[in-house]
């Protein structure tokens, strides 16, 4: 039985599998999840063990645990690769707007429907599904594989850097593979070498003792949600620049060889606007939308709380107010240092009548990986020989901060080559995987192992 003809046959009972793995409600952020959590890494390692990984540790840490597998038997002269991606899930809400529960996943239209099925548990199991098939078929592996896989990725792992920087050893590898990253388009299989990074800060303002009166105290008291609005106001000017001062200082600006890059993969802003359903694209002047998406530092608000939210009406001047900023960095951007700068903008408009408190919640800094490093350059080629298609070379707007670290602690270079798209709704409602790149996926992951232990 050829590779291929083991992922035919046992198309059925992958998916099965598949949709057992999404049904755990593993959200990291979720105390009353943590039970899950747990369960959901037993589940991994029991299922590792059972395709005849040989060595498989649940590996506790001061949160979530790490699970960690490895099949060195290749030999001393075969490339060790080490496999990195997450079990964990965003949470759920709004859950009204799912059109089925996101822990029962539900396959419809081509494509499974539930939480974490593109981020990140989908394209982890093709990973899982590769392996058990080259060691199913041929009985060993080509490449000395390791695979790292953790339980606190969506809350910003917290104890990664330190597990990692403790077993460098352990994690010694040629290269590190992750399939945290979405396609360029349907069909289009591409290789990310630019990760955007992370400024992620909490705004509290706090004006009177208590929740008073408007009609009695407004006019005369600072209202929390006014200081708020004012502050947000002042973040960026009405180009969308942003205005913390030295915001942009050490931007590395793309080169006009990457713009054209860029720009020749054509990028729709049509697509876009229909994807998303809405009549413009906007964002910073002087560049495209896919220069903004993936090679531009970006500012948002991510949620506000104060005041009266319910039905009907109450005249109340709320007592604080709160908001939720996250700024995503390009190279050479440092998070540390925007941090700062925010935190000290901030602090200096605020209004008189308050009292602001700015919360660094997590951050990360951006990646660039080298396109010619052998590890990216046989990606590259796996991908083609699968899709039948040129690889796309992009960048992504999201962040992965792991990626750094194994650049810096294990000196490794990271191939992000992902199976998912942009529109699978991840992080949202209705967050679905194509089947079709679920099964194509897997295929190209056992072709690139095999082909790099060709190397």
């Amino acid at each position: 039985m050829t590779i291929e003809q083991y992922f035919d046959q046992h198309r059925q009972r992958f998916e099965d599998q598949l949709c057992e793995f999404l049904a755990i409600p593993s959200v990291s952020t979720d105390a009353a999840c943590t039970p899950d959590v747990q369960r959901c890494a037993s589940w991994l390692a029991d299922h590792l063990r059972s395709i005849g990984v040989s060595h498989v540790e649940i590996i506790p840490t001061p949160g979530h645990p790490i699970v960690y597998a490895e099949h060195c038997t290749a030999g001393p002269d075969a490339p060790t690769l080490l496999f990195y991606g997450h079990y964990d899930v965003q949470p759920v809400d709004p859950l009204n707007l799912w059109t089925n529960p996101p822990f029962e996943p539900t396959i419809r239209d081509g494509k499974v429907f539930a939480r974490g099925a593109t981020d990140d548990k989908g394209q982890v199991f093709l990973h899982i599904k590769a392996i058990e098939a080259m060691l199913a078929v041929d009985g060993s592996l080509s490449v000395n594989l390791k695979l790292l896989i953790e339980g606190e990725e969506e809350i910003g792992s917290p104890n990664l850097a330190p597990f990692v920087e403790q077993n460098r050893e352990k994690l010694a590898c040629d290269a590190v593979v992750v399939s945290d990253t979405s396609m360029f388009a349907p069909g289009e299989p591409s290789i990310v070498y630019g990760l955007r990074g992370l400024a992620y800060l909490q705004i509290d303002i706090q004006g009177p003792n208590r929740d008073l009166h408007s009609g009695s105290y407004g006019g005369a008291v600072a209202n929390p949600i006014n200081a708020l609005a004012h502050i947000i106001a002042k973040l960026k000017d009405a180009n969308g620049t942003i205005t913390i001062p030295g915001f942009y200082d050490a931007v590395l600006e793309l080169t006009p060889t990457e713009r054209e890059s860029l720009n020749a993969l054509g990028y729709s802003d049509e697509r876009l606007k229909s994807d998303v359903d809405v009549d413009a694209v906007v964002g910073e002047p002087g560049f495209t939308t896919i220069e903004r998406l993936g090679a531009r530092p970006t500012l948002d608000v991510n949620g506000i709380l104060g005041g009266f939210t319910g039905e009907g009406a109450k005249t109340v001047l709320p007592a604080r107010a709160m908001a939720k900023v996250s700024m995503r960095l390009v190279p050479h951007q440092k998070h540390d240092d925007i941090a700062t700068k925010v935190i000290d903008y901030v602090t200096s408009i605020a209004p008189p009548g308050t009292t602001v408190n700015v919360q660094d919640l997590h951050g990360a800094d951006p990646v660039l990986v080298d396109i010619s490093s052998p590890a990216i350059v046989t990606a590259a080629k796996a991908l083609e020989e699968t899709f039948g298609v040129k690889c796309r070379f992009t960048r992504e707007g999201g962040s992965i901060p792991v990626v750094l670290l194994f650049d810096t602690v294990l000196k490794a270079p990271t191939v992000l080559m992902g199976f998912g798209l942009n529109n699978e709704n991840a992080h949202s409602p209705d967050e679905h995987f194509s089947l079709s790149n679920f099964h194509t996926g897997m295929r190209a992951a056992a072709r690139y192992y095999a082909m790099m232990g060709q190397a």
